[in-house]
């Protein structure tokens, strides 16, 4: 019988011990292992065993989801499983899309907006919240943009010049476009911060919101529907049709609970480095500060 599903296991270290760990744990589940690889490199250790489903099964193995809960924790503090299925690994064409803001970048673009007008203490507040799910997103940017009124427009250069790439996301989309996979972009954060990203990242597709400038200064509004949950399920479905891949075949990553919708529709929804509730929906949890383990999880 041919492997069924990966199991890839990640951190900073693996050693020894968390791969004995790892083992037994898939064997409880009622996995045999058919062959094992390590990769990585000096900042993280990636451990990848080829998996077949056995007939007898171990606990909560209904479903992949119920796998997937089992041996998340599988290698110990410090270490991450993520079952994936070997037809997403091996597909020809895949899509990624991620979140911008704590995910593609490292920062929160609207937190140095709102440093420029005194405000950023409150305003990470509330983006803190939203992330949390505990707001409603269209809502809660509506207020976190409008504390932006009367700024001059520069300081959107200013922040811009600010904006640093989370490491390996620079890594993650290049090894993603040299094996001809798709990668874009949909963010609640700002088309004046990420054009000039999607650039020169040479995205295949990408969207975020406007804000509105009229007379050289911020009004404090974003112009037309703001980039909510539902507008990044939406996009991943439009983009993945307009790119001919399969829904099972794409993969989301992203933070907050504005992503929740796009991780729970793709092929495989990891969550970096993300809130409590986010990690406990997704496919794949990655809590190290380094992007390019998806490329390691996806088999790219």
């Amino acid at each position: 019988m041919s492997s069924n599903v990966t199991a890839v296991s990640y951190g900073l270290k693996l050693s020894l011990t968390n791969v004995q760990q790892v083992r037994s744990t898939l064997a409880e589940a009622g996995l045999s292992v058919d062959g094992e690889t390590r990769t990585g490199d000096d900042r993280f250790s990636v451990h990848t065993a080829d998996c077949t489903l056995g007939t007898g099964g171990g606990p909560d193995t209904a479903g992949l989801a119920g796998l997937r809960h089992v041996v998340a924790g599988a290698g110990g503090d410090g270490v991450d499983t993520a079952l994936v299925p070997v037809e997403l690994r091996n597909a020809a064409r895949k899509l990624l899309i991620m979140d911008v803001d704590s995910t593609l970048i490292q920062q929160e673009v609207i937190e140095l907006l709102a440093a420029y007008a005194g405000k950023r203490e409150e305003v990470a507040a509330v983006t803190e919240a939203a992330m949390r799910g505990e707001l409603d997103f269209a809502q809660s940017l509506h207020a976190r943009v409008a504390v932006l009124a009367g700024l001059p427009a520069d300081v959107v250069d200013a922040v811009r010049a600010e904006v640093r790439l989370t490491e390996g996301a620079a890594e993650l989309v290049a090894a993603f476009q040299a094996a001809g996979h798709a990668v874009a972009v949909v963010s609640g954060g700002f088309n004046q911060i990420l054009r000039p990203i999607a650039a020169d990242l040479g995205l295949h597709h990408w969207i975020a919101n406007e804000l509105e400038i009229v007379d050289g200064a911020l009004t404090g509004k974003v112009l037309g529907a703001v980039i909510d949950r539902a507008a990044k399920e939406k996009y991943l479905r439009e983009w993945a049709a307009a790119e001919g891949i399969p829904m099972e075949h794409t993969i989301a990553v992203g933070d907050g609970a504005n992503d929740l919708d796009m991780l729970g529709a793709a092929g495989l929804g990891i969550a970096f480095n993300a809130k409590p509730a986010v990690r406990a929906a997704a496919d794949a949890a990655i809590n190290v500060p380094y992007l390019d383990v998806v490329r390691h999880i996806t088999g790219v």
